[in-house]
């Protein structure tokens, strides 16, 4: 059987997630593996798509293979996505596909569905996907993770079984014309329009000009369309130290000098390829100069979207996800003219009232995850770690020792029958004894 991989992962052969496609070309000698190394030669595919073309076009079973970046695949594999949807003559049905990636899980299941959406699109028939740890070839149950996981795709492809895509209408979306007048503008909240807008754009681009007629505070478009980045980001770790890229375009600069110093941000973009398209990607996986430093915490955030938002759940989920990590109030996504006056109103009132809410799962989760993975890389990710012991990050369990002890204490007292049967309704009302305090005022 033969097997395409697409390494999306700019680092070329020195990445880790390769590592496990290698250790399964070894293991399975009777598959034929025939690597692109597509994230690191993107600009080369930009040019000429004639090698990927052959290789896939040969091949049986299309692996992509990735470490997640930024809640999706790296900006590098995206890019290649959209040169490959571009290939109208290219036939890749009755092909297979699966993905393999490596993170520390830290909202791969988007990542996933993104490269799986994108294979329904083009008509290949979806297996499944292997979402690995960072370091789990290097251990046993990681290594028999591995081996079964592509024993069941050979068993899929072998047998023609794989996932069907979901039936779903996309919504058709009128273009929009622009047709709100012009309010008189406040100076007191500077807010920043991030955008990829495209010259052929018309939709978005008056999208854009009915929310900065609309909003009573100055705003300013930056197009990072226009931006001359040198790349995406390229996973190098130059920037751990002290936060300083190793690109010499100067963004890491223009990103906390123009954009972070807003005292809001709305993401405008057109809905592409299940995603805000790649070079929204680029700049998203760029501003890993920032680390996992969550710096624009507390800054309220809006999104105005042109195409079908309500049908992209995953989109959806990735929208909400980067608000409730980055702990920002999320003040709507405006897909119509009222979307964008309700967005106007509530990022107003955010701005005005200093709205800040507690995070979800998806915030608390994803920042447990970071939590613990730069405790142990603090000796490497130092300005990452500076950051997290200031703002009290490092909320260890472990260290509430009173807690711990009263837990035990009630746990024991719960399991015995006899002062069970005495305690009776005590207990609830001890936990809520605190609470009536502060409802009554006390």
């Amino acid at each position: 059987m033969k097997i395409c991989v697409l390494n999306g992962s700019p680092k070329g052969k020195y990445s880790i997630t390769l590592q496990t496609v290698l250790y399964l070309e070894k293991k399975f000698p009777d598959c034929e593996f025939e690597i692109l190394h597509v994230g690191q030669k993107i600009r080369a595919y930009e040019k000429d798509m004639s090698e990927a073309l052959r290789a896939i076009s040969g091949a049986d079973v299309l692996l992509f293979s990735y470490p997640v970046y930024t809640f999706i695949a790296p900006y590098q594999l995206h890019r290649f996505i959209e040169l490959l949807k571009e290939e109208k003559s290219l036939d890749l049905s009755g092909k297979f596909a699966a993905q393999l990636s490596t993170s520390k899980h830290f909202f791969d299941v988007t990542a996933h569905r993104y490269i799986q959406e994108n294979c329904f699109d083009i008509g290949l028939k979806y297996i499944g996907g292997l979402s690995a740890d960072m370091d789990d070839l290097l251990k046993p149950e990681g290594q028999k993770d591995a081996l079964s996981f592509w024993k069941y795709v050979l068993f899929c492809a072998s047998n023609d079984i794989y996932e069907t895509a979901p039936n779903t209408s996309k919504a058709v979306t009128a273009e929009y014309s622009a047709s709100f007048s012009q309010t008189s503008k406040d100076g007191s909240f500077p807010t920043v329009i991030v955008t990829n807008l495209e010259q052929n754009d018309v939709s978005l681009d008056n999208m854009i000009k009915d929310f900065r007629a609309v909003y009573p505070h100055e705003t300013r478009v930056i197009n990072i369309a226009e931006y001359p980045f040198s790349g995406g980001c390229l996973g190098c770790f130059n920037c751990a130290g002290d936060g300083k890229c190793i690109y010499k375009d100067g963004f890491d600069t223009f990103l906390r000098e123009q954009i972070q110093t807003a005292s809001a941000i709305v993401f405008a973009f057109t809905v592409k390829d299940h995603s805000m398209g790649a070079s929204f990607k680029r700049y998203d996986d760029r501003q890993f100069c920032n680390g996992h430093r969550t710096v624009t915490m507390g800054m309220p955030m809006g999104y105005i979207v042109n195409g079908d938002y309500a049908g992209e759940g995953n989109l959806r989920m990735i929208v909400e996800g980067r608000c409730e990590v980055g702990h920002n109030f999320l003040a709507g996504v405006a897909t119509d003219g009222d979307g964008i006056r309700a967005l106007s109103d509530k990022l107003c009132y955010a701005l005005d009232n200093a709205l800040v809410l507690p995070q979800n799962f998806l915030g608390v989760g994803g920042m447990k995850i970071f939590r613990d993975l730069i405790y142990l890389m603090r000796g490497m990710m130092k300005a990452d770690h500076k950051f997290y012991k200031e703002h009290g990050i490092y909320d260890f369990p472990q260290k509430q020792l009173g807690t711990v002890l009263k837990m035990k204490l009630v746990g024991g007292m719960i399991t015995n029958p006899k002062i069970k049967a005495k305690i009776g309704n005590k207990m609830n009302e001890g936990m809520i004894a605190p609470y009536k305090k502060v409802v009554d005022g006390k």
